[in-house]
Order: structure tokens, then sequence, then C-alpha cells
């Protein structure tokens, strides 16, 4: 057996704590995977992690959900990336669609699986993470897979910019809080919202913040 010196440190981070809970539980009995910590969003798990590396004890992997508040996993995921470039992150999460998948892998997740997937696939995407894979789900593999073969279409079709403008329009910002919130000019965060509008075929901000919500992009306010 990997001794506990050699093992994949892994840190959760899901704003549920039955789900911490049973990944934790999981986890104390797969050989060569330590949990070391947990946090109930990504802001904590930010503050966390800073302290982890002031200890010199980051940890290998970090699985992470998606939807949380505060900081949701999207953004977590690419301060990681930043930050912490040695840590790979795995997104655990109940949302297949291909938007949520490629959004994750491109700001830096090496793995994207279900939460209704079995145990062995989420022990299969953090050992995948060590020989430097990228582990998408068997669920979602086949929808991505068509996807990247047809032409982009819906959220799919924007850049990463228009994406983050879409985000900061489904907030309700305006043009100059987007501008300000980028650090990019007024004339330029408008011209980023006529283009996302054209490309989701939409005509108004209204209308492109309830796709945003409707994508999971931003929650919707409680009603």
């Amino acid at each position: 057996m990997t001794t506990e010196q050699e093992a994949i440190a892994v840190f959760v981070v899901d704003d549920h704590e039955v789900v911490r809970r049973g990944i934790a539980s999981f986890l104390e009995f797969a050989d060569g995977i330590a949990f070391v910590g947990e946090a109930s969003d990504g802001r904590e798990a930010l503050d966390r992690l800073a302290v982890m590396d002031a200890q010199g004890q980051l940890p290998d992997v970090v699985l992470l959900d998606l939807q949380m508040p505060r900081l949701d996993g999207a953004e977590t995921v690419a301060v990681l990336a930043e930050r912490y470039p040695d840590v790979r992150t795995v997104i655990l999460t109940s949302f297949s669609e291909v938007e949520r998948v490629q959004a994750a892998l491109a700001n830096g997740a090496s793995g994207y699986v279900l939460k209704d997937a079995a145990a062995g696939e989420v022990e299969a995407a953090i050992r995948a993470t060590q020989r430097d894979e990228i582990f998408i789900d068997s669920a979602v593999a086949g929808k991505l897979t068509k996807r990247l073969r047809g032409p982009a279409h819906g959220v799919g079709a924007l850049s990463e910019r228009e994406r983050a403008v879409l985000v900061l329009v489904g907030r309700g910002l305006s043009n100059r809080a987007i501008a300000e919130r980028l650090a990019i000019s007024e004339r330029t965060a408008r011209t980023h919202v006529s283009n996302l509008l054209t490309k989701l075929d939409l005509s108004t901000r209204t209308q492109a913040a309830l796709v945003a919500v409707r994508e999971g992009l931003v929650e919707a306010d409680p009603e």
C-alpha cells in the first residue's frame, strides 16, 4: 500500500456538507489517496489553500463543485490555475452541459466528473491528474466530442472574454461597470456586449441575462 507521504493529497470544495463528508469517507479507503482538507465555497477554499501554501502543504488535487455561493467553481478553477499551477483541479458536479465542460477545461481544470458517476470514476480522475492527463466523465465525453466536431453555437460560440462579459451582464452590471471590472474601455465593453448579443441571436441585455442564468453562469435571484 502507498505510504501516507506518497499519497495523492486531495482537498474537497463543495457547499453541501453531506457531499464533503461522503467524499472524505470514500477517499479514506482509496489506496494511495489522502483527504487533506475541505471548504464550503471557492472563497473559503482560496483562504485555506493560502494557509496551506505558507506551510508548504498544498494538496496535489482540488476536487471542486461548480455551483457554489460567493465564488463559484468556474472562477475558482481560474484563480487556482494562476496561483498554484502545480495543483490540479477536478470538477465534481451535477451539470453535464457541454458549455460548462468547455469553460472548466478552458479555465484550467484537469478533470470533469458527474456526482452520479461511480466512485471508481472519481478515483480515476484524481489519479489521471498525476499523469498530466485530462479525465472527462464518460457520460459527457460523447456530448463534448459531438460539439467539437460540429460548428460552435449558443454560449459555446462566445470567446472567453465575451463569456466573461455575459456573466457580468447576467449580474446586472452596466457597460461602464463591466469596463471597470475587466479593466477595459467602456467602448470595448459595449462592443463585447453587442457581439455576444449577435452570436446568441438576442436583442436585449435582459435576454442575455436570462441566458446567463439558464446556462448556470450566474445564480438566479431568490424569489
